[in-house]
Formats: structure tokens, sequence, C-alpha cells
């Protein structure tokens, strides 16, 4: 069953039940991407990490390191 479907049949059951309708598949996608980035940060403030520009600096490292 696709998401469609899943999503078709969760509303409909919803109607018949009297019940709001789900929110549609796809609606909270970049929040829950945010809620990551954020939590991400986080652990890598208590591990000691710097939060921000972490990839670029060890590019930046690695790139320096060169052959």
């Amino acid at each position: 069953m696709s998401i469609t479907q899943q999503y078709l049949l969760d509303t409909y059951r919803a109607r018949q039940h009297g019940e709001p309708a789900p929110p549609a598949p796809g609606r909270h996608d970049w929040e829950a991407v945010r809620e990551l980035r954020d939590h991400r940060r986080f652990r890598a403030v208590l591990a000691g990490r710097p939060a921000h520009g972490r990839i670029r600096e060890a590019l930046r490292r690695w790139l320096r390191a060169g052959p």
C-alpha cells in the first residue's frame, strides 16, 4: 500500500468516526529536518565540539594536510 493510499484510508476512517483528518503526507518533513539538525547541534555542544561549521572546518583541515 502506498503512502497516498494509506492517507486516503485514514482520512476515510476519520470521517466515518467524526474525527479530524490526519495531516497530509510530507506536510511536516521540513519541521522534522530542522528538529534533527537542532538535535545534532545540541549533541555536538554536549560533546564539546563546535556546533556550527564543522563540515567546512573538517574540509579545510583535510585540504591543508593534502599530499
